[in-house]
């Protein structure tokens, strides 16, 4: 018999996470992870964390919605939830551009797609029920796409992510919401990166029934605690009249274990999953940070150092393409151009962990998720362009440190 290989302890070092994200857990997060104790998952101390959770998720997300609470996992477990309405035949228009809205839009085709057409491409189905509306990298959606699409089309729902973060744009949440509404149509939204990023009330958007975000970005928890989900009582009353095809994710069977039976909070919820006491603490403290920091004033703190990064890149000789306040997507100067993953795998590899773009074309993604200050972002950009000068490119350094002393000399540098 072989005998067994037992590997010495993992180390993991201080990274930069300077990509999309997930982004860098706030240290106070993982200091509520590990003193949490060892406790049963249906502990009174766990059971009160987690009613105290969707309370504040509620104010974080700006809504009424009593659907409203965390799918264990990542922000693709809440996706995968919020999909879950969806039924085979199913009419469904969703509006890509870029990776992340093209995996929603995978996923929103495996559910509509019967099982004719699911067996016909089991990996990647083309549902007749399903529109696909593309729009070019680097471009956002805008309410002019989804009302044409929509007044053509006459879906049942309609799918779009808020912020793409494969293309680092924005796209229209108000006209997409407006647009649903005149159609009668159910707004899904995918809000992984815009949550905890964007000042932005769901409530104010009546246009959309369902919203999905994740716990590792704007949030600023562990990838694998709670995913924030939120539903409409219209969308719930579609799921009571038909159901849908799964337990794990179903909305209302999850919302149970929440104490939300019935549309009503209740003081304790039934047996749904296990949950992790490590996870209810990490998601409650992350929770009470983002309502501490506000969610208005931590968007206006995103807007600031976004820019300053965006204008020290820019000197540097790259061009931004992106409009998100967490996340600068760039081309390299034009001697670097086709470099872009060597440029990556380079900083990597000094714990300085920023992402290529995941489809064509190749750009390159920094993001300053919970990297909120003018050291973080003079770290960033001292360390990207320490990495551009050994791949050879030549830019005038003083230009770039004049950016940094001009967007945060006086008041902003005496603030750190």
């Amino acid at each position: 018999m072989t005998e067994a290989t037992v590997f010495a302890q993992l180390e993991i070092p201080e990274t930069i996470a300077a990509g999309p994200g997930p982004g860098n857990t706030d240290s106070r997060v993982l200091a509520r992870f590990a003193a949490a104790g060892i406790a049963d998952h249906m502990h009174p101390a766990v059971l009160r964390g987690m009613q105290e959770c969707k309370r504040m998720l509620r104010d974080v997300m700006g809504t009424k919605n009593v659907h409203t609470f965390g799918v264990a996992g990542t922000g693709w477990s809440g996706l995968d939830t919020m999909f879950s309405a969806v039924m085979p035949g199913d009419k469904v228009v969703m509006f890509v551009n870029g990776t992340f809205s093209g995996i929603d839009g995978l996923t929103v085709r495996m559910k509509a797609a019967t099982a004719e057409e699911l067996a016909a491409n089991p990996m990647d189905p083309k549902p007749a029920s399903v529109t696909i509306v593309n729009v070019p990298h680097g471009q956002s959606v805008t309410g002019e796409i989804v009302e044409k699409a929509l007044a053509e089309h006459k879906p049942m729902w309609a799918a779009m992510a808020h912020y793409e973060t494969g293309s680092g744009r924005v796209n229209d949440i108000r006209g997409f919401s407006d647009a649903c509404g005149k159609h009668g149509v159910m707004g899904l939204v995918d809000a992984v990166s815009s949550l905890g990023v964007g000042d932005f009330r769901i409530d104010d958007y009546p246009g959309v029934a369902a919203w999905a975000s994740c716990p590792q970005k704007g949030i600023c928890c562990l990838p694998l605690t709670y995913a924030p989900v939120s539903f409409t009582d219209r969308y719930i009353d579609v799921l009571k009249t038909r159901g849908c095809r799964t337990f794990d994710h179903h909305p209302i069977l999850e919302a149970r274990h929440w104490g939300i039976i019935d549309g009503k909070d209740v003081e304790k919820g039934t047996y749904h999953r296990t949950h992790s006491a490590y996870a209810v603490a990490a998601f409650h403290e992350a929770l009470r940070i983002t309502l501490q920091h506000t969610v208005a004033q931590r968007a206006k703190d995103y807007v600031f150092h976004e820019a300053a990064l965006k204008e020290a890149v820019t000197a540097m000789g790259c061009e931004v393409t992106s409009n998100m306040p967490s996340l600068v997507v760039l081309n390299l100067p034009g001697a670097l151009k086709g470099r872009e993953k060597e440029l990556v795998e380079s900083c990597r590899a000094q714990d300085f962990g920023i992402w290529p773009t995941l489809s064509e074309p190749v750009q390159v993604r920094i993001g300053i998720l919970n990297l909120l200050s003018a050291a973080a972002i003079s770290d960033i950009v001292q360390r990207f362009g320490a990495a551009l000068r050994e791949m050879g490119a030549d830019f005038d350094q003083a230009k770039v440190d004049q950016v940094l002393d001009r967007h945060y000399g006086g008041r902003a540098m005496a603030a750190e």
